[in-house]
This record gives structure tokens, C-alpha cells and sequence, in this order.
């Protein structure tokens, strides 16, 4: 793509509006447009989604593209990968950005291949080269080391870790261009269906969206000990999260697990309590601002990534900070 211009973001939204990484990606999409000197573009996809227009372009986007389509109502890899395809073609972004959701997981790599182009996926930092080229830095070896990525081909295909990257601050006297586009597919392109959605019982803020998350592993060794974690998480107006064994074991919910085989998160603090810190988990964790670890074992893996530790027993640790919070907070 020698014309290739500017940034295009798949954004994601519905009836409750954007998506919150929806407002990560204009954030550093506007940045990468500017450093370039080209516009930011966005494409929502779904039905009804013509009032999400203005809502994109107050958070930064120049041009906005809408498909609304009956066809597009629910993510479909085959609707969708067809509808961003005639996107980037008609567009030729030079750099298309998505959120590393399960949409965007799922669709990223298709599209960079149907593009004839690479993929950086799972970014925790993105930024221009002195050529003006995308830099993509991801974790690696189960969250363990950090690479940096330049790319040899157009357009520059990266999915951004949720919380990674700041929010775009709405400013509602921007203004910027509408385009409404026709989908140009039909339901023949479809070779899924889509039976039934359930949705997860999720009290308080979701995990995903946290700013402060209580985790514990193993060593909390039942679900009684999981409230005493998820009861710190709400003095915090946080969420609760697990390692994969705790779910394993039926002490929390599966919408809980972090890491490799579950939720990639980047709150702002983690607390990792009775956690050993291995590297699938800690591949779900590495992006947090700050991580906490509490654990009695000096040797524990956590306390290598973490930014504070406590060599202790949970039991006696947590409870006691508990209580303090709730002096602190008048709770």
C-alpha cells in the first residue's frame, strides 16, 4: 500500500454505547495520526450504531465509517473480516488498530492475512520509529520479557491489550466526518450460527475493567477464603480475580481466571495473594501498574514482577489490611 494513509480503529459498541477499549484505541490512535501528520478513522460495526458517530469523533476520531447492518448486529468472523476488509481497501489506512477482546482476538489475524500483512497482537506500547514506522512492544515467553516489533508491510496490523494505554477524553466540540457505508455482504457469507447468547452474572465492576484488582491462587485454599479477598476488593470498588486452579476447583466463578487461559487484564494495582507466579499467570497480570504480591514463600515467583511484596501468611496479612482500609475509609 505505497498511498497508505493514517490510523483506522475497529471500535466496538451497542445500545449502552463505545466500548471502553474503544476509548484506549482513539487515545493512542490519535497520537500515532498526529506524530504522523494523517487522520484517525474509525469504523463501527453493527445495527443502530448511527448514534455512536459523534460519540467516536468527540473522543478524536477525524472520519468515522458506519456500516449499520441487520447482518452485523452480533460479531460474526465472516460478517465482520468482510466488512473491515472493504474498509481497509477503500481507506488504506496505514496503521488498523483493534482491542485484544475476543472479537478482536479472533478477527485481527484474519484481516492482516485476507491484507497480506503481519500482525502485532497483545500490545502494551505502541509509538513511531525516526521512519515513521509502527513500534509495537508485547509481552513474550509467558509474560517474562518484553520485544519490541517493526513491520516490513502495509498496512501495520496491531491489537492492544485492555487498560494498557489511556482513554481519550471526549471533547464535544470536535468535529469531524461521517461516512455511511453499505455492508456489500449477505447472509450466504455467514457459515456460522449464532444460537443463543448467555451472558455472565457479573456483580460490580467487571474484571476487565477494574482499576484495582484482589487475585488469589492456590494457597487460598477455599472459596471461604475468597470472600475474605472479594470483601477488600469492594472496600476498593475493585473486582475479585483467581489463578486457574481456584476456578478448577469450583472456589470462584470461571469469568474470574487470569491469565494465558483467561482474562489479560492491566488495572492500575493487582494484589496477587497466595499466588506462586507462574508464567501463564503472570502473562495475564504482567501489564498491571503496580502488583502486590503476598505470599509466605520468599522464593515465590510473584515477588520478580511484583512491585511490592509481603513474606507472609494471607491469613494474618489480609485481614489486618482489611481492617485498616476499612478505618481509613470510614467503613
Amino acid at each position: 500500500m505505497s498511498d497508505a494513509s493514517g490510523v483506522l480503529i475497529y471500535a466496538g459498541g451497542g445500545a449502552d454505547g463505545l466500548s471502553g477499549i474503544t476509548a484506549e484505541l482513539l487515545g493512542i490512535g490519535r497520537k500515532l495520526a498526529d506524530g504522523l501528520g494523517e487522520p484517525l478513522c474509525a469504523a463501527i460495526l453493527g445495527e443502530g450504531i448511527s448514534g455512536l458517530a459523534d460519540a467516536a469523533i468527540a473522543l478524536g476520531a477525524d472520519k468515522v465509517f458506519i456500516v449499520d447492518d441487520p447482518l452485523l448486529k452480533d460479531y460474526q468472523t465472516d460478517s465482520h473480516l468482510a466488512v473491515m476488509e472493504k474498509v481497509a481497501a477503500e481507506r488504506k489506512p496505514r496503521i488498523i488498530l483493534l482491542g485484544q477482546t475476543a472479537g478482536g482476538r479472533d478477527l485481527a489475524p484474519r484481516l492482516a492475512f485476507r491484507l497480506k500483512t503481519a500482525l502485532a497482537a497483545d500490545c502494551i506500547d505502541l509509538s513511531l520509529d525516526d521512519s515513521k514506522k509502527l513500534q509495537a512492544t508485547r509481552p513474550v515467553y509467558g509474560g517474562n520479557a518484553l520485544a519490541t516489533f517493526t513491520f516490513e508491510s502495509e498496512p501495520q496490523v496491531a491489537t492492544i491489550r485492555a487498560k494498557a494505554f489511556e482513554s481519550a477524553t471526549p471533547d464535544s466540540s470536535r468535529r469531524g466526518e461521517v461516512i455511511k457505508t453499505v455492508a456489500g455482504i449477505d447472509a450466504s457469507v455467514i457459515r456460522t450460527k449464532l444460537l443463543e447468547k448467555v451472558k455472565a452474572k457479573v456483580e460490580g465492576v467487571q474484571l476487565e475493567e477494574a482499576g484495582i484488582v484482589v487475585a488469589g491462587g492456590r494457597g487460598i485454599g477455599s472459596a471461604e477464603g475468597f470472600k475474605q479477598l472479594e470483601e477488600l476488593a469492594s472496600l476498593f470498588g475493585g473486582a475479585l480475580g483467581a489463578s486457574r486452579p481456584p476456578c478448577d476447583s469450583g472456589w470462584v466463578p470461571d469469568v474470574c481466571q487470569i491469565g494465558i487461559t483467561g482474562k489479560i487484564i492491566a488495572p492500575d494495582i493487582y494484589f496477587a495473594v497466595g499466588l506462586s507466579g507462574s508464567s501463564q499467570h503472570v502473562s495475564g497480570c504482567a501489564g498491571s501498574k503496580n502488583i502486590i504480591a503476598i505470599n509466605k514463600d520468599p522464593e515465590a515467583n510473584i515477588f520478580k514482577v511484583a512491585s511490592y511484596g509481603i513474606v507472609g501468611d494471607w491469613k494474618k496479612v489480609i485481614p489486618a489490611f482489611t481492617a485498616k482500609v476499612r478505618e481509613m475509609l470510614g467503613k
